[in-house]
């Protein structure tokens, strides 16, 4: 016997006039972006399918209507088990929003191959091959937003993390590939690009850096990056923006008809991005590696 929509109810109490609510799965929704961006779909009278390893963190999500799912972006039958739960409950998927991400911090020289391979299974593969389980039904819907979650570092780089910045570069490049090839059947490809956001994800800089590259040629470098990172200044506290600003972006991107491909948000996004394509490479270097003198 197939499962009843956990959003049967929702879908009659909608009463927003002329609004079309989307079928929408989001990875990474137990913090952050990620959960800012879920929260955001559901207030705006979307159903949201929250996929994330820490179930355990998604209440907020499963309270204001959305549907968790446990996943880990590494397992493809988890990956499998989320595209079809949206499917089998719902019949169609309007949006996938590529938001779960990991980091490393420390020097090309010094860092095992073995984490970036990690890394790149989070933040470029696992996103890839979500993009290929919905593209089928949204081929056949003739509709449906690939949302991928990048970085200002997917355009510009800074010391010590060179295995992440890589990795955005390499998710915006798929991007704008996936975008050529999917327009002819309707599916939009957008790519958001945070600046500095008030989140937990770079708690563990300071902790990476000095177990990584603490002890050998780039110590320097590495604490005084752990040291900057440690200090209120350096948590941006005061001026980074709100995840829900981002969500709120997103929002935009998923609602249009005609999205934008790039969208820069938060603080320092667009003034980073600005001198990363205005100065020339040496002279972006200078500014960013005195500043760790």
């Amino acid at each position: 016997m197939r499962e009843r929509s956990p959003f049967t109810r929702r879908e009659t109490d909608m009463t927003q006039p002329g609004m079309v609510a989307k079928v929408c799965l989001v990875t990474g929704t137990s913090s952050g972006i990620g959960h800012a961006t879920a929260l955001e779909l559901l207030h705006a009278g979307h159903f949201v399918y929250g996929a994330a390893r820490r179930a355990g963190r998604m209440a907020a999500l499963r309270d204001a209507g959305g549907r968790p799912l446990p996943v880990d972006v590494t397992k493809e039958e988890d990956l499998k088990r989320a595209v079809d739960t949206v499917l089998d409950e719902h019949g169609r998927i309007d949006v996938l929003v590529n938001n779960a991400g990991a980091v490393v911090h420390g020097a090309v020289e010094d860092t095992p191959l073995a984490m970036a391979r990690d890394l790149f299974e989070v933040n470029v593969f696992a996103a890839a091959r979500l993009a290929q389980l919905v593209l089928p039904p949204m081929r056949q819907q003739g509709s449906g937003t690939i949302v991928n979650v990048s970085s200002i570092g997917g355009e510009l780089a800074f010391p010590l993390g060179a295995w992440y910045y890589a990795s955005k570069h390499a998710l915006e490049a798929f991007s704008d590939s996936l975008r050529m090839e999917t327009a002819q059947f309707g599916v939009h490809v957008v790519v958001i690009q945070p600046g500095i956001i008030k989140t937990d994800f770079e708690a563990g800089t300071a902790r990476q850096l000095r177990e990584i590259s603490g002890n050998g040629a780039y110590r320097q470098m590495a604490e005084a990056m752990a040291g900057a990172a440690e200090t209120p200044a350096g948590h941006q506290s005061d001026q980074a923006t709100d995840p829900a600003v981002v969500g709120a972006t997103i929002r935009e991107a998923v609602e249009s008809d005609r999205p934008e491909t790039r969208y820069a948000v938060g603080w320092q996004a667009e003034a980073l991005l600005q001198l990363n394509r205005s100065l020339p490479d040496r002279e972006f270097d200078a500014r960013i590696t005195g500043s760790l003198s």
